[in-house]
């Protein structure tokens, strides 16, 4: 149920965004962001048990610990729309 409430929550989120139109595009950009997210743990995980460990993802920028910074004032996503 928690899970439900997340994916719920973040295609309200994602519907106000200017750059995403319908669900179909909204469901595939969801689906990246999770797998980003659970990879990025992966590497965590990878990284202490090899001291050697190197991302396969290039650039940089493209892993979830540096795009989804949400500590930084700047976000990564598009335009706001005016439809709710």
């Amino acid at each position: 149920m928690q899970f439900t409430n997340f994916v719920k929550t973040i295609r309200d989120i994602m519907r106000r965004d200017a750059g995403l139109n319908g669900d179909a595009q909204r469901i595939e950009q969801l689906s990246w962001m999770i797998f980003l997210k659970i990879y990025d743990a992966a590497e965590t995980n990878w990284a202490l048990e090899d001291d050697n460990y190197q991302s396969l993802l290039e650039p940089q920028q493209l892993r979830w610990c540096d795009w989804a910074d949400f500590a930084s004032d700047q976000v990564a996503t598009g335009e706001r729309s005016s439809r709710v």
